[in-house]
């Protein structure tokens, strides 16, 4: 009788040790019998998530502001658009005087142009400026033989003004003589007023005229000459022309 009860005890203790057994798992189980993994705190799981977010961020952000700035650099290529700057200095080179192109000829009245301005000072002058407006070179030879109004003769000219050298004019160039109208003692004879002048222009053997004449106007009042009236040669430059 003590066995049986003795057997019962022990039946009850062991079926408490695997009721214990079984809350125990229950409580370490998910409901689907697998061990769960403790979960991380809710701070380190927002870190976790912020900092791919931040990669990503960055990432994205870079490429675009690399990007642009390549564009900028391929924008730089208006730099290049500065070379007009270099056709503009090409229009300022291009409004200096023609190169010449081709053998020097005679300058004459086809190929310059002619302008008679009376001057102040010397008193009873008038300059004569001849510009080359062809594509070659001329040679201005000798003197101009000038005619006012219907005069049978031309004036002498004043040998003392002879350049060294023939007055070349490169296209655009001009030449210079000057035209004593009249004596400033009022010593010369047969004064008189004349409104047209036409200038002759003188070939290389220095013989007659060459080419056309020029026919530049004269002041609508006229000018005044008389037979005292004479050339300079040609010249180079203004100065020396005026000094005759």
């Amino acid at each position: 009788m003590s066995n049986l009860r003795t057997s019962r005890i022990r039946f009850a203790g062991a079926a408490a040790t695997v009721a214990i057994a079984a809350l125990s798992l229950s409580a370490c189980s998910d409901g689907t019998g697998l061990h769960t993994e403790p979960r991380p705190a809710a701070g380190s799981a927002s870190h976790s998530a912020a900092a791919p977010s931040a990669g990503s961020s960055s990432l994205t952000t870079a490429a675009p502001s690399k990007g642009s700035s390549s564009s900028k650099g391929s924008s730089g290529s208006k730099g290049s658009a500065h070379s007009n700057g270099s056709s503009l200095s090409k229009t300022s080179v291009s409004s200096k005087a023609p190169a010449s192109t081709g053998a020097p000829v005679t300058c004459e009245g086809s190929n310059t142009r002619t302008v008679a301005a009376p001057l102040n000072r010397p008193v009873n002058h008038m300059l004569l400026t001849v510009t080359n407006t062809g594509s070659k070179s001329c040679y201005l030879y000798g003197y101009p033989s000038v005619r006012f109004g219907e005069a049978q003769s031309v004036p002498p000219v004043i040998e003392e003004s002879k350049p060294q050298a023939v007055i070349t004019l490169q296209p655009g160039e001009s030449g210079y003589a000057s035209v004593s109208l009249s004596a400033t003692d009022g010593s010369g004879s047969n004064g008189r007023t004349e409104k047209t002048l036409t200038v002759y222009f003188q070939g290389r053997s220095g013989n007659g005229s060459a080419g056309t004449a020029a026919h530049p106007s004269l002041p609508a009042k006229g000018v005044y000459v008389d037979d005292s009236l004479k050339v300079s040669y040609w010249q180079q430059s203004m100065d020396d022309a005026v000094s005759w």
